[in-house]
């Protein structure tokens, strides 16, 4: 399979942050299970870089075919299968132009040679200009049921989001959007322990027991909340988009990435937030 350069820049952001965010050792695991035998360590490049290159070496050959197969196994994406359907039909449009499809049937992942180009003209999920045209009622954070003192101190994180807003500040917009997103997620967590923590996501060690709150990431934080029933499929979706733009915190990752964050991008991390404290405050969580 040889794919052409929007596919492969496609793929390497499906690969480092849209299936998971994958730091620089995880990327060198990910690329040595399929043959490469790399090592992380001093003067390793931008995660960009580095998976371009190795994607550019294996264009065409074997190789490609089985990191695109590791990629998208089921087993990769216990309790997110509709997560992995909705990753596989966005690549299946970049594939299209390549005459290549992916096919998920079950836990086997195969491909389709197509005679000609093929579109699926489906209605797609939430756009990103349709999420953020999406109204929110004013939410009290009381509401949602936290600890008293973290209720206060999210309170002001917000109030000095919508400054940042004004003083068009859209790292500062990400950065307290994420972390005040997270504490959220924390102390919904610490009030349902039984249901996060027998989720299907939630992180576990080697010996399968599931971490302790402080281990865990946001961006397990999320899958859980979505998996318990707390958060829809487009806050889960773009949550995940707020969790990437808050890693840029690090100076050297965001030269690295090239990410330089306008009005734009901040507005989209209000509205993940914002979205995500209406629903916190209006949903039921399932039991599992």
């Amino acid at each position: 399979m040889i794919l052409q350069s929007k596919s492969l820049e496609k793929l390497r952001l499906l690969i480092n942050e849209e299936t998971q965010y994958r730091s620089g050792p995880q990327l060198v695991q990910f690329f040595n299970e399929i043959g490469f035998r790399d090592t992380y360590g001093q003067g390793f490049p931008s995660r960009a870089s580095y998976t371009d290159d190795r994607l550019a070496r294996i264009n065409g050959q074997p190789e490609l075919d089985k990191c695109i197969k590791a990629l998208f196994s089921p087993v990769n994406f216990i309790g997110r299968i509709g997560d992995l359907d909705g990753f596989i039909k966005d690549f299946n449009q970049y594939l299209a132009f390549d005459k290549w499809k992916i096919i998920r049937n079950r836990e086997e992942i195969s491909f389709v040679r197509l005679e000609q180009v093929e579109f699926d003209e489906s209605s797609p999920a939430t756009s990103e200009d349709e999420f953020l045209r999406k109204e929110f009622q004013e939410v009290s954070v009381e509401s949602i049921g936290l600890d008293g003192t973290i209720t206060e101190i999210i309170k002001l994180r917000i109030n000095e989001i919508e400054k940042c807003l004004s003083a068009d500040a859209p790292l500062s917009v990400i950065f307290l959007a994420g972390s005040t997103l997270e504490g959220v997620l924390l102390g919904v967590a610490l009030k349902h322990p039984r249901e996060f923590n027998q989720s299907k996501s939630s992180p576990k060690d080697k010996d399968g027991k599931v971490r302790q709150y402080p281990d865990w990431t946001l961006s397990s934080f999320i899958d859980v909340a979505y998996e318990v029933g707390l958060l829809a499929e487009d806050v889960r979706k773009y949550s995940h988009t707020l969790r990437n733009f808050r890693n840029y915190i690090h100076p050297y990752q965001q030269m690295g990435s090239k990410f330089n964050p306008d009005k734009h991008t901040a507005k989209i991390s209000w509205q993940v937030l914002k979205a995500a404290l209406f629903q916190l405050s209006k949903n039921e969580i399932n039991s599992v």
